[in-house]
């Protein structure tokens, strides 16, 4: 590690440009344009086949975006006859403008033209590098030289425009503009406008891209803002940013441009682009989302939106990508549970409102995710509210408090053993066969009642192949249960936390009961359930019994 032959690479405007950070949030959606199909596809170990490009340019139709830009077309093959099948196939909406790529080379230039012919809106989209390492380094030209590459590209793509008696939009981009003296991007940009004398009804687009990352955000802002505020014909002008991503930081970088006066902002969903990638317009959109403003773009089916991009492009969305990944609502610590599953409650019997339950920034719901598989997971961290809230959420089970310790404990022990998530049919599965059916000792069969002078139970007990019938009162059914049982095993014990809820509405609902009995200071729970309240209070307790013969060995 040689941190010493590194130093500022990065060139501040001439003059302080701060109004940026008097503001606090965007407050309205820039002018999308996906660059997925070109500088997505082109940084792929296996570019795209045109065939999956298709796909995926109706992916991006479908989650709004009005201007994509499908490719290079001088570049390859592929990549021209993508662009003509999108065209002569008749795939491109009314509303939609797509987007070429070019760079300022007479040959690329016309080939581009002869691609996009028939098209009916188009951005043709023109670049240069200006940077002072492109100047010194790979061209070797002056600034007036390589400002002169970027006036004769502007000048050709005007000529075979009005050639063709067409009504193209024109865009230009100082490529590595984050590594070009501001001043002077503003003088190739201004010198380019005024070739295109852009309109109110044929707006220019100035793109000035991070081509690669060499500061901080802060530092994008104040070069934006700069040229923003000194940029000729600026009410014509559609200011665009182009964040890459390589100090990790391009969604930050995007958001301060915004900020900073920009318009438009190109992206890819999930970031992919070259190196670290593009600016992740999901995370854009969505962080704007959850403050409110309307990003329009459509992410409401998230899962299906990421199992496709993988399809396409054969990379995987990190389980921590914001907003997307399989993770990143999902609650294992028992607190954070505790926590969500209390702010669900509250916002229930509060009748929903502005969104603000602990832990998760937006509603899962909004991006395609549900509560019970995505956001309470349940492993060897989770809690008893975690516990509780699956089982509440996915089978109408509410535990008493002092149960959910006891599932909750029972839940980590297996979680931990096998070394994995339990999902909520298994968690489901373990509440049954600890809870709902535990007879490993012994059953009961038919039960009687007689009233008089209290309740009078005769109680069939099962005890392996014995079956005896016992007879015992008490002051309600359940209590005489219990005593027959208690005379028939010679034990003693204290039947409490009895709690009981309906499964269902109507006329067959099923009756939930839950019944502990506390022997030597300890609790031991069980959970029966039938039509009739009676019954199901008496299979708890004789589940519950059987939790306490099992603890014995």
């Amino acid at each position: 590690m040689e941190s010493n032959k590194y130093t500022k690479q990065f060139i501040l405007p001439p003059e302080r440009c701060m109004d940026w950070a008097e503001k606090d949030m965007i407050t309205s959606a820039p002018v999308w344009c996906s660059v997925d199909l070109r500088d997505g596809n082109q940084a792929l170990i296996e570019p795209m086949s045109l065939e999956t490009k298709l796909d995926f340019f109706k992916l991006l139709l479908r989650v709004g975006f009005k201007e994509i830009e499908v490719g290079f077309p001088a570049a390859s093959e592929t990549e021209y006859a993508f662009l003509r099948a999108l065209i002569e196939k008749n795939l491109i909406p009314d509303d939609v403008t797509i987007q070429v790529l070019t760079q300022a080379r007479e040959h690329i230039i016309r080939r581009t033209f002869e691609a996009v012919k028939g098209a009916k809106n188009v951005i043709v989209h023109v670049y240069n590098s200006t940077s002072v390492a492109q100047r010194e380094q790979v061209f070797k030209k002056s600034k007036e030289e390589v400002k002169q590459i970027a006036v004769d590209g502007a000048k050709l793509l005007k000529e075979l425009t009005e050639q063709a008696g067409e009504n193209y939009r024109f865009e230009y981009s100082p490529e590595s503009f984050t590594g070009t003296e501001p001043d002077y991007a503003l003088e190739v940009c201004n010198a380019v406008l005024d070739v295109w004398q852009p309109t109110a009804d044929r707006k220019a687009i100035i793109n000035l891209p991070a081509t690669v990352e060499n500061a901080m955000p802060h530092v994008y802002a104040q070069q934006i803002e700069y040229m923003h505020k000194h940029m000729k014909y600026r009410e014509n002008v559609v200011l665009s940013l182009h964040p890459h991503n390589d100090r990790g930081t391009g969604v930050a970088t995007a958001e301060f441009g915004l900020l900073a006066g920009a318009d438009r902002v190109e992206g890819t969903l999930f970031g992919n682009g070259e190196r670290t990638g593009n600016c992740d317009v999901v995370t854009l959109a969505m962080n704007m989302y959850s403050q409110g403003v309307d990003p329009g773009l459509d992410f409401s089916d998230m899962p299906d939106i990421a199992d496709a991009y993988e399809q396409f492009t054969g990379l995987k969305v990190s389980p921590r990508q914001p907003y997307a990944g399989e993770l990143v609502f999902a609650a294992f610590s028992g607190s954070h549970q505790d926590a969500i599953a209390k702010g669900m409650h509250w916002r229930a019997e509060h009748g929903g409102g502005i969104w603000d339950v602990p832990y998760l920034p937006i509603d899962p719901r909004d991006v395609g995710r549900i509560y019970d598989s995505d956001v309470i997971r349940i492993n060897s961290q989770s809690g008893k509210g975690g516990v509780g809230y699956v089982l509440e959420q996915c089978y109408d089970i509410k535990l008493p408090s002092k149960m959910r310790e006891a599932m909750s404990a029972l839940a980590k022990h297996i979680s931990d053993i096998q070394h994995k998530e339990l999902k909520p049919q298994a968690l489901f599965k373990l509440f049954c066969d600890k809870f709902l059916s535990a007879r490993s000792r012994f059953d009961i069969g038919e039960v009687h009642y007689k009233q008089e002078n209290g309740i009078t139970a005769f109680v069939e007990i099962k005890d392996g192949k014995d079956s005896v019938t016992v007879t015992a009162t008490g002051n309600g059914r359940l209590d005489a249960v219990s005593n027959a049982l208690k005379q028939y095993f010679g034990i003693d014990y204290i039947l409490t936390g009895y709690e009981q809820h309906a499964l269902a509405s109507g006329s067959f609902a099923q009756a939930l009961s839950y019944v502990a009995v506390e022997k030597d200071g300890k609790l031991y729970w069980g959970a029966g359930e039938n039509s009739d309240i009676i019954r199901s209070s008496v299979y708890a307790l004789v589940s519950a019994l059987n939790n306490y013969f099992e603890s014995r060995g």
